[in-house]
């Protein structure tokens, strides 16, 4: 899909940034939780295959809250009402007179207000992660105490332009190193750090238990049951006290609704606005995969022991890490010394590859072997699988020490990028049909 044009809406004298997208039938007004930014969101691959999946049923139209993202940023304290000012304009400027309302986090109570105020411009109601007070009382024990709330205003206030909040908000994320630089990126491009913390402190003000009850449109409540965000308790006080919701909760810790198990999500937004769940089709990719190993580990683990062997790997897996982020490369997996990573272009794979060898040998006397495939892939998730990457480890078998080993198809698709090769002749691939003419990179 191609991404989307960002457009502005005028809400008074405030321009709002949005795009529209899909092709769906219904209408879905997404609004984003704390800090968003409309075009770096689809740099994360599993937040575009998201995005694509709600355009597959739907024609969405997304915004930047003001104070974030594009849209205008010095906007001073931003209000409930003031915002769904802002989601009025943006409506208006995309067509859209009575839209199903998707809100994430704070967004979620965003729509809860907006479909209680104006269910004539509300088809439906539908929340994820949704809070509706966000300081702790007796009547409300599931939310975070004032100091707790506090001490998160200060982390803001002294971390911002980190990966703020990554363990609690994605868990099933935290430890990757290329969506941690992402998600620092995508805070900083989001708002500056005296703009967090206005938003942080507006949202900590917010209490909407008392309209609920008021909303009389269809509306559907979803929970992930380990979320430590938002409880699931909450989510299922929110849809007892609106009358006729529906309340589902998923398995997973992610608060993050576009993170973790996509499908089940989705799923039941598409049932719940169209009456039918179509189960994706696997998607297709072209990808170049690189596969990478320490050459006799075992015996050099035995050689230096379990501490120092311990140390030693670490240090190679920030090595590998490193390059991959300098050469756009994206982490799928990593087995004891391995790693599988994939690329959008040949020519950098086998750039990266040359250089975890050299420093790997230069800093750490260890000599890695790597093994490169382009071809069609399936994608899974963050994970990559198919008859591709099967091909591009058995290439990675073959590989002797310090050699980065290609196939046919990589070589030809970098025709003129300056790489040389030499001929390793045909080959057979444990467990693939047919015969494969291999090349060695000559560096």
């Amino acid at each position: 899909m191609n991404r989307p044009r960002t457009h502005y809406a005028k809400s008074g004298t405030v321009s709002i940034a949005y795009q529209v997208f899909g092709s769906g039938a219904i209408d879905l007004l997404c609004v984003p939780g704390w800090v968003s930014h409309l075009e770096y969101a689809w740099e994360e691959p599993s937040y575009a295959r998201f995005l694509e999946r709600l355009g597959s049923f739907t024609r969405v139209i997304r915004f930047d809250k003001r104070g974030t993202g594009l849209s205008d940023r010095d906007v001073g304290y931003p209000t409930l009402e003031q915002r769904m000012d802002d989601m009025r304009a943006v409506m208006a400027a995309a067509g859209s007179e009575r839209p199903a309302l998707f809100g994430v986090s704070e967004g979620g109570s965003m729509c809860a207000l907006f479909a209680a105020t104006c269910p004539t411009q509300t088809a439906a109601l539908i929340t994820c992660g949704i809070f509706a007070k966000r300081i702790w009382s007796p009547d409300y024990p599931w939310a975070p105490t004032s100091e707790q709330r506090q001490e998160w205003l200060r982390l803001i206030e002294t971390d911002w332009g980190g990966v703020v909040d990554l363990p609690s908000l994605a868990p099933s994320r935290a430890n990757d190193p290329a969506f941690a630089e992402w998600w620092s990126t995508y805070l900083r491009l989001s708002a500056s750090p005296s703009a967090a913390l206005v938003l942080g402190r507006t949202n900590t003000e917010i209490d909407i238990r008392g309209i609920l009850p008021a909303i009389r449109v269809p509306a559907l409540v979803l929970q992930r049951r380990g979320d430590h965000d938002a409880k699931l308790a909450e989510g299922q006080y929110i849809a007892s006290q609106i009358p006729n919701a529906k309340f589902v909760a998923l398995d997973g810790a992610d608060h993050l609704a576009w993170v973790g198990d996509q499908e089940s999500l989705l799923g039941e937004i598409e049932e719940f606005l169209t009456g039918v769940r179509q189960k994706p089709e696997p998607d297709r990719v072209l990808a170049t995969v690189l596969f990478t190993d320490i050459v006799d580990s075992t015996s050099r683990a035995a050689e230096l022991g379990d501490q120092r062997w311990h140390d030693l790997l670490a240090r190679h897996n920030a090595l590998v890490r490193a390059e991959l982020v300098r050469f756009r490369g994206r982490e799928l997996r990593t087995a004891g010394d391995g790693f599988l990573a994939a690329f959008d272009g040949p020519a950098r794979a086998i750039r990266c590859a040359l250089a975890i060898e050299q420093a790997a040998l230069a800093s750490l006397q260890l000599k890695v072997r790597a093994g490169i495939h382009t071809g069609e892939c399936i994608a899974e998730g963050d994970n990559l699988t198919g008859i591709a990457v099967h091909i591009g480890a058995r290439i990675a078998a073959l590989s002797s020490g310090g050699e980065v080993l290609v196939s046919g198809t990589v070589k030809d698709l970098v025709a003129g990028a300056g790489i040389t090769f030499a001929d390793r002749g045909i080959q057979i691939l444990k467990g693939v049909p047919g015969e494969w003419r291999l090349f060695a990179i000559l560096s």
